[in-house]
């Protein structure tokens, strides 16, 4: 099988962002005189999104006296207003979306950021310049584990699925890979969830760096670039 492109999940994957997602959180969270999240708690419940964050952080009768989904409009909002203080690329991916980019690989994101957050992100960082596809949150009525938001990517792209590459550090990422018929890349660099284990969620491969990955694309793609 010819592997033509590349996709990739955003938190956890090619941006750490868990010093703004957690800081965001936190603002909310002691806000209500409740300690904040620590790093480890941060590291490892981030890409679940914002509910699982103000979960971790506030207990059910505080929950239930504020409302949830007022409480993550708070800390969105919070979010939104500073999205790019402590987010950083993790080691390795400048380089590699700069040789994707040299080599005219098409590559894009797929995430489940709402898309008023993934596009102000991206758009601040020069390294995205060459994405070709960017599928967030809201863009289709389903979001992943559901498989139409990578096929919908790939589609955009003028790829076939088949012919796609999915990366991603979250079982849903490879759920909705699998789905797809895509070829899925574990990325264990990431925000692995509490009691979650990569080895676990049946991805064609897993990689422990960036670096790793831009290796293995190096050979997927050597014999067709």
């Amino acid at each position: 099988m010819q592997v033509k492109a590349v996709l990739f999940d955003l938190d956890g994957t090619l941006l750490d962002t868990a010093g703004d997602m957690g800081a965001a959180a936190n603002h909310v969270i002691t806000a209500l005189g409740l300690p904040p999240l620590s790093a480890e708690v941060l590291s490892r419940t981030t890409s679940d999104g914002a509910y699982a964050l103000l979960q971790a952080g506030i207990h059910p009768a505080l929950i239930e006296q504020h409302g949830l989904e007022q409480l993550r409009r708070r800390m969105l909002a919070f979010y939104g207003e500073n999205l790019c203080r402590h987010t950083r690329p993790y080691d390795g991916v400048a380089e590699l979306l700069g040789w994707l980019d040299q080599r005219r690989i098409p590559w894009g994101v797929v995430t489940n950021k709402p898309a008023a957050l993934t596009e102000p992100l991206l758009a601040g960082l020069p390294l995205f310049a060459g994405c070709g596809v960017t599928v967030s949150a809201d863009t289709l009525p389903q979001k992943k584990p559901h498989p139409a938001p990578l096929l919908h990517a790939a589609g955009r792209l003028a790829v076939a699925a088949a012919q796609c590459v999915y990366v991603g550090d979250h079982r849903r990422d490879i759920e909705a890979g699998r789905a797809a018929g895509m070829v899925t890349i574990a990325a264990a660099w990431g925000y692995i969830s509490a009691g979650e284990h990569p080895d676990d969620w049946r991805a064609d491969h897993r990689l422990d760096s960036v670096p790793a990955l831009q290796h293995w694309l190096q050979g997927a793609f050597g014999a067709t670039c």
